[in-house]
């Protein structure tokens, strides 16, 4: 994989250097390479939290699950971010505001919680080459009732209406998968999602949202401060690293940092708190959109400062995939550096564009960076716990 470069924060001690001199993290960290890590540091698995929905949520884990420890023994994958001695424990945060295609009908019909997104991060964590994981992306061509769901939906459907519980559901249906890690849903309350736009409008649902043309102000759930599933604040505290995208910012990724208790448990916890930034505007979303403009409706939405460090391309589209896109009225998104530097960001600058015939990220590229991430991690956030003890 081609190095990736570090930027600093605009005026801290250690200022834009060469790509080959890399930029510290702290003083105690060094260059944006594998830190060098005690046993003691390593007495536990490092964890990583991702946090969104969609397809760009379901892509880094898919990356992601080749360092985890079930995937590596059992495919005896070798891979150059991580030493032997470490340990990778995955967990994902879901959104749970869908409300189009199969997942919204079988929550008009069932009143359960739209389990497509999640049924994309268990196939993801899964073996690719899995039966079961096939089956649960199974989608019905034919058949009255049938026709448009997935058989994935239609199970986790069937358990929580077995079990009366939907998150019991996915730990469940993540055990007949056998997937790489855990999964919680953002919340179990039947949440939707409502937009607020710059002429002061009001667009209710996700689907809605995504067709509208008007810009987007803020987004906010009905109804209100839902509550978060105890173990996903657990995970939050105990993550070397917590990653936000890359995914729909308005749809996916902001409405996690609404439920109560989320925004704040990850500002006070000790890991990296990442953003993978998107690659293209999306139409009805974030048309004409930064990076910067990326991050700041995170921060807006979680209530205050938020992240660590921002991943952004810098490998350029094609051109007719740009052609393409810039049909839909969608153009890549502009990495202003020097506006990331100011807000005190962190900048990690690679090639995270697959070579694919649509604008998406590299699984592998992504998931290699946000090891790395993680290693520096577990290094910050153990020494932030013995300076705690030190002082108690």
């Amino acid at each position: 994989m081609p190095k990736q470069k570090w930027r600093a924060a605009k005026g801290s001690r250690h200022n834009i250097q060469s790509e080959e001199e890399g930029v510290r993290w702290d003083r105690a960290v060094g260059p944006f390479d594998i830190p060098k890590l005690s046993k003691d540091l390593l007495s536990e698995p490092v964890r990583i939290l991702s946090i969104g929905g969609g397809t760009g949520l379901s892509s880094l884990l898919k990356g992601l699950k080749e360092y985890a420890e079930p995937y590596r023994q059992s495919h005896h994958t070798n891979l150059p971010a991580l030493p032997r001695n470490v340990r990778i424990d995955l967990t994902a945060l879901v959104t749970v505001t869908d409300d189009g295609g199969s997942s919204g009908r079988l929550r008009r019909e069932f009143d359960v919680l739209p389990p497509g997104d999640i049924r994309n991060c268990m196939v993801a964590l899964s073996d690719d080459e899995g039966l079961l994981g096939r089956l649960f992306q199974y989608r019905f061509e034919s058949g009255r009732g049938l026709k448009g769901h997935s058989f994935g939906n239609l199970f986790l459907t069937a358990l929580t209406q077995l079990t009366g519980d939907f998150a019991h559901a996915v730990q469940l249906s993540s055990e007949v998968l056998a997937i790489n890690g855990k999964i919680f849903p953002s919340t179990a309350e039947n949440v939707s999602l409502e937009a607020v736009m710059v002429d002061g409008s009001v667009v209710a649902g996700e689907t809605n949202i995504s067709k509208s043309k008007l810009r987007i102000d803020h987004v906010r759930l009905r109804p209100q401060q839902p509550q978060p599933l105890d173990a996903t604040l657990k995970a939050i505290e105990k993550a070397d690293l917590i990653t936000l995208g890359p995914g729909s910012l308005f749809t996916s990724v902001a409405p996690n940092l609404l439920v109560e208790g989320i925004a704040g448990a990850i500002r006070r916890s000790a890991a990296v708190k990442a953003y993978f930034c998107n690659l293209m505007w999306q139409p009805g979303e974030t048309v004409q959109f930064s990076a910067a403009d990326h991050v700041e409706a995170i921060h807006r939405h979680a209530g205050g400062a938020l992240l660590d460090c921002v991943i952004v391309n810098t490998r350029p589209l094609s051109a007719p995939l740009r052609k393409r896109y810039a049909a839909q009225r969608a153009l890549p998104v502009d990495v202003d550096l020097e506006r990331l530097e100011t807000m005190g960001l962190r900048i990690v600058e690679a090639e995270l564009l697959a070579h694919s015939d649509k604008a998406r990220h590299d699984p592998q590229r992504a998931a290699e960076i946000a090891i790395r991430l993680a290693l520096i991690g577990r290094k910050r956030r153990w020494k932030a716990m013995h300076l705690e003890g030190t002082a108690g």
